[in-house]
């Protein structure tokens, strides 16, 4: 990731041009000036943020950072995203990802992409409930990204997502590397979680970590939870 795009995110001053309408948080549309051009930008401020009753402790925004984090170190899915001041205070400014305008994320997002298997990982890890059709993205390049990962991370098993085509495969020698990579960077301390989430959601994070380790499969849906977010797009 290039450091001048990382400092103009973190430092820059982000101008508001508009509001997602669909985000049911305070969710903003910006722009960042540098000298060489203007940043598109997605600032979620803490202070939009409508309380959970799940997710009672942190907030949203440095759970949208955690996902970054984890994603950076070696699954390499979300766009940089920093914890920052703004407009509204402290919250999330994510790098705004320009959608191939044919991009279908329902068909894609029914297929066996290699990329999109990685990303169904990355949400097993993050325990994301609230993968939908809706935050998968996919750039004009072909690189996958996904989005929106505020209600990841709680302790309890409650996986969400409309993407369980890869249930009950065995993962890949480079998937298990992955997971390895992950762990050892968590408990070497090179991969820095706890100033964003809880303790506990840090061990939580390791153990499901070490539960794939251990069964080498992807999870199937959990019965007694519901296994697709609503809406699903």
């Amino acid at each position: 990731m290039s450091e001048n795009l990382a400092h103009a995110l973190e430092t820059g001053t982000i101008e508001i041009e508009g509001r997602l309408i669909d985000a049911s948080n305070a969710t903003l549309f910006g722009k960042i000036t540098t000298l060489d051009g203007p940043i598109s930008v997605v600032y979620k401020p803490i202070a939009g943020e409508r309380p959970l009753w799940d997710f009672p402790d942190g907030n949203l925004a440095s759970r949208e950072v955690a996902a970054y984090r984890i994603s950076r170190n070696r699954f390499d899915l979300v766009p940089l995203t920093v914890l920052r001041d703004g407009p509204f205070g402290i919250g999330a400014v994510q790098q705004w990802i320009e959608t191939a305008e044919n991009f279908d994320p329902i068909t894609f997002g029914t297929s066996q992409n290699a990329q999109l298997r990685r990303l169904v990982l990355f949400d097993v890890v993050i325990n994301n409930t609230d993968r939908k059709f809706g935050h998968i993205l996919f750039d004009s390049e072909g690189r996958l990204f996904g989005c929106d990962h505020g209600v990841s991370f709680h302790e309890e098993w409650k996986l969400r997502t409309v993407l369980w085509q890869f249930a009950g495969m065995v993962l890949t020698e480079e998937e298990i590397e992955i997971l390895r990579n992950t762990k050892d960077s968590i408990l070497s301390g090179n991969l820095v979680l706890n100033d964003l989430i809880n303790n506990s959601e840090v061990s939580a994070t390791l153990e499901r970590i070490d539960l794939l380790l251990k069964e080498q499969i992807f999870p199937q849906p959990d019965q007694d939870w519901p296994a697709v977010p609503w809406p699903p797009v």
